[in-house]
């Protein structure tokens, strides 16, 4: 395939919400419970909300910084780039990456929109969660909707609330709802429990996809606390796997035929051993623990309901066609993270594609069919095929400026960063 003519479609990018997102979504009554953003006399911006201060990241925001100058220190608007928190600058920079279309997870609420349920006043929770939907959807895809994938966060303390909620924004044409990967180490019932039925019921109901992203329970994989940075920047994402085993020995799918769960961020070079690993244990030990997945493999019956996608995986796309299946896999760009394939993403995909065998429609399947047949996206309904490809998109975006661009830092940079420096965010 030429490097012009793919389209790509990623199902996990973020943003990095603008300060005046909640101006219009909010009653009177509840403007003053708002998070704001607050300018520090050390040149950061952070977001308080009722006296907890809460910072962007350096790391979550890193598009087009040099490498040199990752960290996770706190930073300020003026220092990230201007396509984290502006749409229309996303969408040019979605352009200049060959990127079509995009689903975006929150960053200030936390992937699991946590941040609410802090609240004693769990009306008003409700409200901010609505608010902050209303404005994702209404606004941040609504400025594009031929390039944005409309996610929601759910009220996560409370699966009734969080159940009307996903048939509320499923009226306004959201068909994905982020989820914790685990609920227990944010103090709420398991995967296990009958408790989030009626989440499943109305995901169910509605299409919704329940979009699990690693690190959404709060939970990081730390080794021990003094281990380096990179310890768990390598391990996080297979980490993802603990969430696999949940699901697939949960009553979720049993009960709930027809929700499906994307592991985002994830990648797919451990789902092979993983279902190999499945098919042992199911075979060796279901006379004993009860595990039971009908007429069907135990890896037939995970793969039925879940959604992977990868940034860059080259062992996993060597095995997709006869150990995973092409129908399962999508593509993203993590934008503006620091694991990101921006600015070059249709040369890193077709690098990676080109050590393969894939087919022309197996390689369309993986970059778009798949992300707009699942998440119920059809931006070709708007804009023409043939405007949607690398080139194309590419041709929109000439001027936009994609070379790193030192901003310098106000910390020293530092070097062997340990865990248990790094406050959590997701």
């Amino acid at each position: 395939m030429e490097k012009n003519d793919m389209i790509i479609v990623s199902v996990d990018d973020h943003v990095v919400e603008p300060p005046d997102m909640f101006e219009r979504h909010l009653p009177d009554k509840y403007r003053d419970l708002a998070p704001r953003v607050v300018h520090k006399d050390d040149g950061t911006d952070v977001w308080n909300f009722q006296g907890l201060e809460i910072p962007n990241i350096g790391l979550n925001a890193v598009a087009g910084r040099p490498p040199e100058e990752y960290g996770i220190d706190p930073t300020s608007f003026d220092e990230i780039r201007p396509g984290c928190f502006d749409a229309e600058k996303r969408v040019l920079d979605m352009s200049a990456n060959g990127v079509l279309g995009s689903l975006n997870f929150p960053s200030l609420p936390g992937f699991a929109g946590r941040l609410f349920g802090s609240l004693e006043d769990k009306a008003a929770a409700r409200i901010l969660t609505e608010a902050y939907n209303d404005w994702h959807i209404d606004e941040w895809c609504g400025h594009a909707p031929e390039r944005f994938i409309p996610l929601a966060i759910p009220a996560i303390w409370d699966p009734d609330v969080t159940a009307a909620e996903i048939r509320r924004v499923a009226k306004k044409g959201c068909h994905a709802i982020t989820f914790p990967e685990n609920p227990v180490p944010l103090g709420l019932p398991s995967l296990h429990s009958d408790t989030w039925d009626p989440v499943w019921k109305a995901c169910s109901d509605t299409g919704m996809v329940v979009c699990m992203h690693i690190g959404s329970s709060s939970k990081l994989v730390v080794t021990a606390p003094d281990a380096p940075m990179d310890v768990m920047i390598v391990l996080q994402p297979m980490a993802l796997v603990q969430c696999a085993a949940d699901l697939v020995h949960s009553p979720i799918w049993r009960k709930f035929p027809d929700v499906k769960v994307a592991l985002s961020e994830g990648g797919i070079g451990w789902v092979p051993y993983f279902l190999e690993r499945l098919e042992h244990s199911y075979r060796t030990h279901k006379a004993w623990t009860g595990a039971d997945f009908g007429s069907q493999t135990a890896a037939e019956f995970f793969m039925d309901h879940v959604i992977l996608c990868f940034i860059s995986d080259k062992v996993g796309l060597q095995l997709v066609r006869d150990h995973i299946g092409i129908e399962h896999v999508t593509v993203e760009t993590d934008y503006p993270h620091s694991d990101a394939n921006w600015p070059t993403a249709p040369e890193r995909l077709l690098a990676e594609f080109g050590a393969t065998d894939l087919t022309d429609p197996e390689i369309d399947a993986l970059t778009h069919l798949n992300a707009m047949r699942e998440f119920r996206y059809d931006p070709f309904s708007i804009r023409p095929r043939e405007q949607c490809t690398v080139g194309a998109l590419r041709a929109e975006a000439i001027g936009v400026d994609t070379a790193p661009v030192a901003k310098g830092r106000r910390f020293a940079h530092r070097k062997g960063v340990t865990i248990s420096e790094l406050n959590p965010t997701a």
